[in-house]
């Protein structure tokens, strides 16, 4: 919005010409973002504690979370006003990835609200059911994942189309074009073709994959906001690289036209991300609920399939891996032994993984300081694949 107010006064005034320059839209996006959240979160946080919006803490989690019963939820929707004001603001609004990643951003924040309303309304934890939200994740998931597969292949939604037209025209075999691809890091000049039906597979398990796994982690004050924060900031590198075809080139990574638009995306997370840290920290006076951890997994997992870096999201999101890897071995490794010898048995003294270190005598803020850690060491690492190829 504001983009198309500083072209047109650039034609009076030379000086407003340099909000063209994508770099310092990105800087003020993060400044945008993060005053809009320190000055709004008091008052959201006030409001949510009128309107008796509390979590509500699981009966089987450690004993030492139940002081954080009746602390104000939802807080997410603070992120998500900031993130989508932000970037109407700053980014280009003619630019179809933008579009495309606030919409999958806030139709997840749908999904999480509705849960988040039936826990405070039911005043338990269980919330919407799993197949319920697994469903409209999945219905998300695959609805962007088919546009983006035609969208990041073609320059433009026109170009996208005619390419849709000319898959079924092919009989569903029509290769796409080479920046559609699946990036393998630190190899250079090596990719895996998907073809459509791959790639839609991939970007599916990606969206739905990042939204489940932030969920997961969102178990203990400011856990999962830093490191989306970080992951966003690193994929925002990204973004920009694959928006510009001279860097592109250089880096050996493929040219997606307007990609780089994403940055300012990114930069919103980031604002956003530390403002509602701000409160998020321990002790926490707010909790970012499922409105905001389902929303932000898909925001990063969409800036990831456009830069054509799903691979370096697994690797920068290594702590949200972990945390999901651990609740399904728990979950799995329960199931099987409870029907082979009858007795359900642990591999972790309690899953997510965060709370295994809790049980084990960490602190809560020893191990939220610690991912921290891991996930900036994991952020550097898939950055370092810019280079080392």
């Amino acid at each position: 919005m504001l983009l198309v107010l500083f072209d047109w006064l650039g034609n009076f005034v030379h000086y407003f010409s340099v909000f063209n320059y994508l770099t310092l839209r990105a800087v003020m996006a993060t400044l945008t973002s993060l005053a809009i959240g320190l000055v709004f979160g008091p008052w959201v946080i006030k409001f949510l504690a009128s309107m008796n919006v509390e979590q509500s803490v699981r009966d089987d989690g450690p004993q030492t979370h139940l002081i954080k019963q009746g602390t104000p939820t939802m807080g997410g929707a603070l992120i998500l006003i900031s993130l989508a004001v932000t970037t109407i603001l700053w980014a280009d609004l003619s630019n179809r990835f933008v579009w495309a990643a606030l919409i999958v951003t806030m139709g997840l924040g749908c999904v999480g609200w509705i849960d988040d309303y039936l826990k405070v309304s039911k005043r338990n934890s269980t919330g919407l059911s799993s197949k319920w939200k697994y469903f409209w994740q999945s219905f998300i998931g695959l609805i962007s994942s088919v546009y983006l597969v035609f969208s990041v292949s073609a320059s433009n939604n026109m170009e996208a189309w005619v390419l849709f037209i000319n898959w079924i025209d092919s009989g569903f075999i029509m290769a796409l074009p080479e920046q559609s691809n699946l990036i393998l890091p630190f190899f250079k000049d090596l990719s895996l073709p998907l073809g459509v039906v791959g790639f839609v597979v991939l970007s599916y398990f990606v969206l739905v994959g990042s939204s489940n796994a932030v969920n997961l982690t969102d178990g203990l004050d400011g856990l999962a906001i830093m490191p989306t924060v970080l992951v966003a900031a690193g994929l925002g590198v990204f973004a920009y690289v694959a928006g510009h075809s001279l860097f592109s080139k250089y880096l050996l990574l493929p040219y997606i036209p307007g990609a780089g638009e994403l940055t300012v995306f990114c930069a919103a997370i980031v604002g956003s991300g530390l403002a509602f840290l701000w409160f998020n920290a321990y002790p926490a006076q707010v909790f970012m609920g499922d409105v905001g951890a389902l929303a932000l997994g898909g925001a990063i997992g969409v800036v990831a399939i456009v830069a054509r870096q799903e691979v370096v999201l697994f690797i920068m999101g290594g702590v949200f891996v972990i945390e999901t890897l651990s609740v399904m071995l728990q979950v799995g490794y329960f199931k099987y032994t409870k029907k082979r010898f009858g007795i359900g048995k642990r591999i972790l003294k309690m899953a997510p993984l965060h709370h295994h270190f809790e049980e084990s005598g960490w602190k809560e803020t020893q191990v939220v300081v610690r991912f921290w850690i891991i996930t900036m060491m994991l952020v550097l690492v898939g950055l370092a694949t810019l280079k080392i190829r």
